[in-house]
């Protein structure tokens, strides 16, 4: 029978060493962090994962272009537009004759692109009514957690999938960096996952309907009043192209919509149909990312990348925010901050 949260709570061990790194890795395997009886009493997150559609996940073929590629406006006639090189994509809608048409009166030669591309599989997930008694996580790569605190992978420990579903049980610090506790002596370095961590709804935020987005975790979490219903691993803005702090709203929303940017600059790139987009600050947007399944990690020139699937739940959930019929376009708050330093 699954103990109330203020047991759980109570029973939770968090260790914080502050001595030397010889003292900090004296942590013998089953000295430290919670026993297997009370790791078996909560053995995994109790959240509900979004199930994948498949057939909006894969209702597009996207076709990477790796050199400059020019279009003409019918198989073998005349080129009405040429596309630099950068990081481009293109969406096929059928061929014929070795021509791939990519848009309305636009073809290109298919061997000018490359292999039809895979969007993510990966889902977030939507959270109980109820705070989960155990600060869930998601492994950002494949792993064997370490038997102790700042120890090496253990081979005898279960294999993890990256994106796999995790709870911290414990946390002991090591040498300046967190160590967290996802099972009976298994151990991660704080690197290697990302944490749901819910925040308070600042003053400044006015919508019933929000989202926190935290630059650190790379996490974005959706609210409904104080309650968080959603979470999802995101991709924010690089370092030389960074995703803002503050309170926004989504001013904008398209279900589909060109992105492009740095024309003639090394960092040039060229994104058709990009789903389920909310733009909120600027050129900054929310949206659906079929080019890259690097989630958890910063990637972006600045928007917030999501799979597919996640877009497309946070743009038809964020529908009643507006109130079209009153001429209201003004949609959900969004909250981007970082709950630490990123390193």
């Amino acid at each position: 029978m699954l103990r109330s949260p203020v047991s759980i709570l109570v029973s939770i061990l968090i260790l914080s060493f502050s001595g030397l790194a010889s003292a900090q890795n004296s942590c013998a395997a089953g000295s430290c962090g919670l026993d297997q009886s009370a790791i078996a009493s909560y053995p995994t997150p109790r959240v509900v994962p979004l199930q994948i559609d498949e057939e909006m996940l894969y209702d597009r073929e996207y076709r990477q272009v790796s050199a400059e590629l020019a279009i003409y406006d019918q198989p073998a006639g005349q080129v009405i537009e040429t596309l630099g090189t950068g990081y481009s994509f293109v969406t096929v809608q059928g061929e014929l004759d070795g021509w791939a048409q990519i848009g309305d009166g636009k073809w290109v030669l298919s061997d000018s692109l490359g292999e039809p591309w895979t969007p993510s599989r990966f889902a977030g997930v939507t959270l109980p009514d109820q705070a989960l008694p155990y600060t869930m996580a998601w492994t950002l790569r494949h792993l064997n957690g370490s038997q102790t605190p700042g120890g090496p992978e253990a081979a005898s420990n279960p294999f993890l999938y990256r994106y796999s579903r995790v709870n911290i049980y414990a946390t002991v610090q090591v040498d300046g960096y967190n160590w967290y506790q996802i099972g009976t002596n298994q151990w991660v370095h704080q690197f290697k996952v990302a944490k749901l961590l819910p925040v308070e709804k600042p003053e400044e935020v006015d919508t019933h309907k929000w989202v926190s987005v935290d630059l650190y975790e790379q996490v974005a979490i959706a609210y409904e009043g104080a309650r968080p219903v959603f979470a999802t691993l995101i991709s924010s803005g690089l370092e030389e192209w960074p995703t803002n702090e503050g309170v926004f709203h989504v001013y904008v929303r398209f279900p589909r919509t060109l992105m492009s940017g740095a024309y003639n600059q090394p960092d040039f790139y060229y994104l058709e149909e990009v789903p389920w987009t909310m733009y909120f600050d600027g050129d900054i947007a929310l949206h659906g990312a079929y080019w890259h399944d690097g989630f958890g990690y910063r990637k972006s020139h600045g928007c917030v990348n999501m799979t597919i699937t996640d877009a497309h739940w946070l743009f038809q959930w964020a529908e009643d925010e507006y109130d079209f019929a009153n001429g209201d376009y003004i949609g959900p708050a969004v909250y981007v901050y970082s709950s630490g330093e990123y390193n």
